[in-house]
């Protein structure tokens, strides 16, 4: 079964605020891709290039399994410039986007006005520490901007994870020009941007 990259969902502001929403799509994408990279390199290995052969089933053969196994260089090609960094760059672009969205100004923030409230009653709040020392704390509720930017910090920092990780199990098995999966996806930009 032939991989395809991950679509570019609709980017809203909508789309980034509804973090399930968000967190599934990145799951969705990353599992189809990167979290079955070893069945999709194995995959890309012709079965048999010569038909059976009854006389091989006289010897043990001493051959290494397919996870062992280098793959044709076009296939990996192929598989890298059509599915892989594909994947990778709608990833990108959606952590960018809503990552712009958690730094702009919300005004359709719907808790802005309970955050007000609680704000200015903490503020009138009379604390004595010497009956309760905790009674003088105050945590604000979190602005949805401040909790996408946290959320968004740290799918940056998964991606990142597994993008190594794919890229150490795509090396193994294919001819790579660079070490680090962010280096190639660059590469693979600037020659789609060079072609396009």
């Amino acid at each position: 079964m032939a991989r395809q990259p991950s679509e570019t969902p609709k980017l809203t502001p909508q789309f980034c605020f509804n973090q399930s929403a968000l967190r599934y799509f990145l799951r969705l994408s990353r599992s189809v891709i990167d979290d079955s990279i070893t069945q999709s390199l194995n995959a890309l290995v012709a079965p048999s290039s010569k038909g059976f052969d009854p006389s091989s089933t006289s010897t043990r053969q001493n051959r290494l399994p397919l996870t062992y196994r280098l793959i044709d260089p076009s296939a990996c090609r192929d598989f890298k410039n059509n599915v892989l960094f594909p994947s990778w760059e709608v990833r990108s672009r959606v952590l960018s986007y809503c990552a712009g969205v958690a730094t702009s100004p919300d005004p359709d923030d719907p808790d802005q006005l309970l955050r007000e409230v609680e704000s200015a009653r903490a503020r009138e709040r009379v604390v004595d520490e010497r009956l309760d020392p905790y009674s003088g704390r105050y945590f604000p509720r979190e602005a949805r901007t401040e909790s996408l930017a946290a959320l968004i910090r740290n799918e940056r920092s998964v991606e990142n994870i597994i993008r190594a990780r794919t890229w150490a199990l795509v090396g193994e098995r294919c001819v790579v020009e660079s070490a680090e999966a962010d280096e190639a996806l660059n590469e693979w930009r600037r020659k789609k941007e060079g072609n396009g």
